[in-house]
């Protein structure tokens, strides 16, 4: 737990391990990243979360080549684009994964919160909470770690990502940090891996279908999220002691 000492947050043992895990971590490539994480560090105490989007392909294969039987968790938002939804089945069998967890919103929460399945256009915060945030948190409690896709160079909120950071409960790999677009490009084509149907169509990251539109030239990856307003992510990657999930 985090600890308040005059208003300001104190290092935990485990801000301290995420730092010299990233100090060790700098450098190497994601597939030594991933396999130091799965294989030695969090041994059965770590996840992969994937949204089956744009770049997603690149972190399954990479795991699927460690370990097939890692969990991999998939928020079920209900508002996914079915291409979403097809290319999520499609990738779990063409790698063998064994151990999808598809996360569905708390029908209770919908149903008080979300009725007329509207709420996305009057809080998109509280959308992304009764959809994403809650369902995830109810799951990564039982981990220790969760591996996220990630990237430095997919917008300015992420410029000064590490590629380890701990949230106030778990653990965050990011061993994509650093990748860049060509990067993700060229291990999908290198690999023989099928893309997302949505890119060719102009969608470098998808969400949801209400909140996601196509990318102009010259915009930042993630400038069809949330378009036109102020927010930029659902909430999953904020600190439980910034107010924000986990």
């Amino acid at each position: 737990m985090t600890v308040l000492i005059n208003n300001l947050v104190a290092d935990t043992p485990e801000h301290e391990r995420a730092r010299m895990l990233s100090a060790k971590y700098e450098g190497w490539n994601a597939e030594s990243i991933l396999r130091d994480a799965i294989d030695h560090e969090f041994v059965g105490q770590i996840a992969l979360s994937s949204s089956f989007g744009a770049d997603a392909v690149v972190l399954l294969h990479l795991v699927a080549q460690i370990d097939r039987t890692t969990p991999v968790i998939f928020l079920d938002t209900d508002r996914h684009f079915f291409q979403t939804l097809q290319y999520r089945d499609e990738l779990v069998a063409q790698l063998g994964l064994t151990n999808l967890i598809n996360l569905r919103p708390a029908l209770e929460d919908v149903r008080a919160l979300d009725p007329k399945n509207v709420l996305f256009q009057s809080d998109p915060d509280a959308c992304c909470d009764i959809r994403k945030t809650k369902p995830l948190a109810a799951v990564t409690k039982d981990y220790a770690a969760w591996i996220s896709g990630r990237k430095r160079g997919q917008a300015a909120t992420r410029k000064a990502m590490q590629i380890v950071e701990f949230d106030g409960r778990n653990f965050k790999i990011n061993p994509l940090a650093d990748w860049s677009p060509v990067d993700v490009a060229d291990y999908i084509r290198a690999h023989n891996l099928p893309p997302h149907p949505l890119v060719e169509q102009g969608y470098p990251s998808i969400g949801c279908f209400t909140c996601t539109k196509p990318v102009e030239e010259g915009q930042d990856a993630r400038a069809g999220r949330w378009a036109g307003q102020d927010k930029t992510e659902c909430g999953i990657h904020l600190s439980v002691y910034d107010g924000g999930g986990i």
